[in-house]
């Protein structure tokens, strides 16, 4: 494969991949505005926005590797593109440091402060006397109604165990393709792929115990809706990494990548530890302490 001297640049050339895409949020976000409102339209115009930035996903995508392979991207695109899939990620930290900023607000301050604890004794006798302090709660006289939590050490801890396996079996698989062996590359790279699809597998289950059996909703106070944002952005979050490892493995099987040539893997290796060190942040903060 013939790279471009490093001291040209290549620019994409004109492209409507950026217009069919907005076009495709557009109508997703209005149509998620009137379906809101109870528009019988909206579910319908929801799915054909879908499926408009789906195949902007498609079509783009598979322009961007078509370039690739063909030898048109040198050392500095690679960097471009690196210093672009770090950013990306800065943006995902910022985004779940929200969430875990909210945990923190409420466990820290606002719980204690509405139960009269340190400075919030008069908090405690204009909002909601008798109020009682403790975590995890529904809120005031259980406005969120009565739940049980789900145990650390149950499936949250069988899904750590699969996690922390697949940032293991990306790794070997990463080391395989820079010593250029495909099997082992695709073989460590389909693990991770099923090790990824039996995490949010589990997490559907753990989903449907909360709701069925434990009372714990998103209605369930603060402590509900801080676990269902975070675990369920998270499980968003692994679910689209593990449909991205699955077209790397697939782009694999075909022969593409080389020992050194081979961002595309890199940025979603980058990803997947991503959301593995996320995960260890909420067992540990959501689950167990």
């Amino acid at each position: 494969m013939e790279h471009h001297a490093d001291d040209t640049y290549y620019v994409p050339h004109g492209t409507k991949w950026p217009i069919i895409g907005s076009l495709g949020m557009v109508t997703m976000l209005s149509s998620a505005a009137f379906w809101v409102n109870d528009s019988n339209i909206a579910p319908w115009t929801f799915t054909l926005g879908a499926l408009i930035l789906i195949y902007m996903l498609f079509g783009w995508f598979g322009e961007v590797i078509r370039e690739s392979e063909t030898g048109m991207y040198n050392a500095q695109v690679d960097a471009s593109f690196r210093m672009g899939m770090m950013w990306f990620i800065f943006s995902e930290v910022m985004f779940f440091a929200a969430f875990f900023g909210a945990l923190f607000y409420a466990r820290v301050f606002a719980v204690p402060w509405l139960g009269g604890e340190g400075s919030g004794a008069w908090t405690n006798e204009i909002l909601w006397q008798g109020y009682e302090p403790v975590w995890p709660t529904a809120g005031p006289t259980e406005l969120g109604g009565s739940f049980k939590t789900i145990p650390a050490f149950g499936v949250p801890f069988v899904n750590t165990l699969i996690l922390l396996a697949s940032g293991v079996t990306v790794t070997f698989a990463h080391h395989a393709l820079k010593k250029n062996q495909r099997t082992g590359l695709v073989t460590w790279l389909v693990a991770t792929v099923l090790l990824g699809f039996l995490f949010v597998y589990f997490q559907i289950e753990e989903y449907k115990e909360a709701y069925m059996h434990l009372g714990l909703t998103l209605g369930s106070g603060i402590y509900g809706s801080t676990f269902f944002m975070l675990t369920g952005f998270h499980g968003m979050h692994v679910t689209l990494g593990a449909i991205m490892l699955t077209v790397i493995a697939i782009r694999c099987m075909r022969g593409h990548f080389g020992p050194d040539h081979h961002f595309g893997f890199e940025a979603v290796a980058w990803y997947w530890h991503f959301v593995d060190v996320v995960w260890l942040g909420l067992f540990i903060f959501v689950y167990v302490y």
